[in-house]
């Protein structure tokens, strides 16, 4: 039993020290990642050239977002490749016979040696004065007689390399923002455009920008119908199809009489029903639209107006039942589409960022003004009520007037503080125009 346990913790630790030792190939996988994200970004938007307003025609705010996704990248491949060194430096220390580059097997050196080579090229585009992908290799045999002390010496060293780099990157960054010129900004704008216009590869250049921005359109329309009809067309069939039958069946048997209103609002709506009809039979007596009707038939047809009415009103609460289980089918199913379109969920963001963005100041603080009143303005009330009164109709939950007043009185309170820090905290960054707008639009 003992020989059992000491194998199996021989085991665990054979599995954690397997996976310790992928921890360098792993941090160099994501340095790679985003150095491809970086490229990607090149490509699609500056073609082919460092991500610099010299090499784009974009806003100020489009721009901005693209030195933030750059900036971030590149933090980024500096952690993993400070994570690379560090942790090869651990694992070739923790072995008895040190591991040198040179004894990797040939494939994975080469694919080490083309990742590295591939983040240097793209990192020293951005004025990088020290590679990021400077690796701790193993000193030469000789290197032995170095004392413990030199050896921290020059791991500090190596370490300070990287944060040092990591600031001279960064201070390149705010180097690529345009600087002020003695002419305006707009005017040589226009020299510029002029000079494209003039390019002879520009009619190609902006067809295939076009035909790019046409593709992005129809993948992001695509993805919105999809979003929508799937998860509609996912709840009506398995309503139909699965979910209808077992509660029909299993859940609420049609034996089951007691069992018609799911709740007291439903019964007391079916018993004002049945009040009604008896009432308007006797008004109809009255006003010599109907003859005069005895006890016995009277009673006959209340009797057929009640099964009518309890008839409906079964449907009505096992319909709430089966709402409850379709829409939780119907959410997986909304989950599920984005999970398995990542690549269409990015297209579909910035299609998103260059409508948005797009939009002239009045347009946005027109938005931002309609979006805010009809969910917190004066005449929000009235429509959380219709909201709240219709979700709980949708799932058969009596309707609470305590639980409405408490979730006006704060949900809209929530929402309005959460509108004005984005206001005052993102759009103010980016469209300070428009917050401006707003601001006289609101007066």
């Amino acid at each position: 039993m003992s020989i059992d346990a000491w194998n199996q913790i021989k085991m665990y630790l054979l599995d954690a020290n397997l996976w310790f030792g992928k921890t360098p190939e792993k941090a160099l996988e994501e340095a790679y990642n985003e150095a491809v994200a970086i490229a990607s970004i090149e490509k699609d938007y500056f073609n082919g050239k460092k991500i610099s307003p010299e090499f784009g025609d974009y806003s100020d705010s489009v721009q901005s977002y693209f030195n933030s996704e750059l900036e971030k990248s590149l933090k980024n491949i500096e952690t993993r490749l400070t994570e690379f060194n560090a942790s090869r430096l651990v694992v070739n220390a923790g072995r008895k016979k040190k591991l040198k580059f040179s004894e990797l097997e040939p494939e994975r050196a080469s694919i080490i040696l083309k990742k590295l080579e591939f983040i240097d090229e793209i990192t020293s585009k951005y004025k990088a004065p020290q590679s990021l992908s400077s690796v701790i290799v193993d000193v030469p045999t000789t290197s032995e007689i170095i004392s413990s002390k030199d050896k921290k010496r020059l791991n500090l060293t190596q370490f300070s390399t990287v944060d040092s780099s990591k600031k001279k990157t960064v201070e390149a960054l705010k180097e690529d923002k345009p600087e002020t010129s003695f002419l305006p900004r707009s005017l040589l704008g226009t020299f510029k455009r002029i000079k494209k216009e003039l390019d002879p590869a520009a009619e190609e250049e902006v067809l295939k920008k076009f035909r790019k921005s046409k593709v992005k359109t129809i993948v992001s329309i695509r993805f919105i119908l999809l979003l929508i009809l799937v998860p509609l067309l996912v709840h009506q069939i398995s309503k139909i199809a699965v979910v209808g039958p077992i509660v029909e069946n299993f859940i609420r048997p049609p034996e089951a009489i007691q069992q018609i209103f799911i709740n007291e609002d439903l019964e007391e709506e079916a018993l004002m029903e049945l009040q009604k009809y008896g009432d308007r039979l006797e008004f109809e007596v009255l006003i010599g639209k109907r003859a005069k009707i005895e006890p016995e038939e009277k009673k006959e047809l209340l009797e057929e107006k009640a099964e009518e009415i309890a008839e409906e009103y079964y449907q009505r609460s096992s319909n709430a039942i089966e709402n409850i289980f379709c829409d939780l089918i119907s959410i997986f199913a909304f989950g599920l589409i984005i999970v398995s379109n990542k690549k269409e969920v990015e297209i579909f963001k910035s299609f998103m960022d260059e409508l948005i963005y797009g939009l002239s100041d009045s347009a946005k603080a027109f938005i931002i003004i309609l979006l805010t009143d009809m969910f917190v303005g004066f005449h929000s009330p009235h429509g959380w009520e219709v909201i709240l009164a219709s979700v709980a109709r949708h799932f058969g939950l009596p309707e609470n007037k305590e639980f409405n007043f408490l979730f006006i009185a704060t949900f809209p309170v929530i929402l309005d503080a959460v509108f004005k820090y984005w206001i005052f905290r993102y759009l103010n960054r980016s469209s300070p125009s428009a917050v401006a707008t707003y601001k006289n639009m609101n007066e």
